[in-house]
């Protein structure tokens, strides 16, 4: 299976997840990297059954305007509500605070972070994505989110010295999935073991 990455944005470079995912791929899956919104099409949410949003709203890391208009933002709601699944990853989350539809679709957007600083990552035990993972301090983008769905089902939470967040969490909506994963700014939060561990256990429970 080659599972389709949205990724590469102005604060985001496209490398930092290519060689975060790159020790995931094996036998069960790969990965097909889209670093430009231009290679975004209608046919992209027919016939995959998960697809990676780490890509805030610019086009590329060189054109920063936006590249979710009003089909595309309806055309990832029907893809999930459809039976298909979303895994959004740290900068999949930001910049789509006016997105009709994916902002609801998500449970939360990005609203803001503080200046880089040590996180802790904090794994709710006895979870079925954090199996396998245990806690860890990091320097990173603390995300603070606007969440807008109250029945996410949160297993990871970011603290700094800046307060407490959800850092991760999933939903259901239709027949589909969608799995949010906040921290990874930095290619040392990726290689981090128990965020392989995690990212693994997100891409498992999306495909079912």
């Amino acid at each position: 299976m080659v599972i389709p990455v949205l990724c590469g944005d102005k604060w985001h470079p496209a490398d930092i997840v290519k060689k975060g995912l790159k020790g995931l791929e094996g036998l069960e899956y790969s990965f097909n990297f889209l670093e430009n919104a231009q290679d975004i099409s209608l046919e992209l949410f027919k016939d995959n059954r998960i697809i990676i949003l780490s890509k805030s709203n610019n086009v590329s890391q060189e054109d920063e305007s936006p590249w979710l208009d009003q089909e595309l933002d309806l055309a990832i709601k029907d893809y999930v509500e459809a039976g298909g699944s979303l895994l959004a990853l740290h900068s999949g989350t930001s910049d789509y605070e006016d997105s009709k539809d994916l902002k609801p679709l998500l449970g939360g957007v990005f609203a803001h972070h503080p200046d880089q600083c040590p996180v802790k990552v904090s794994f709710l035990n006895d979870h079925l994505l954090t199996k396998g993972c245990s806690d860890f301090t990091l320097v990173d983008e603390h995300y603070f989110m606007d969440m807008n769905d109250d029945n996410i089902d949160v297993f990871v939470t970011t603290e700094s010295e800046h307060g407490s967040q959800p850092g991760g969490w999933i939903k259901k909506q239709g027949k589909g999935r969608v799995c949010v994963i906040t921290p990874g700014h930095n290619l040392e939060v990726w290689l981090e073991p128990s965020f392989q561990r995690l990212l693994k256990n997100a891409i498992g429970w999306c495909l079912g």
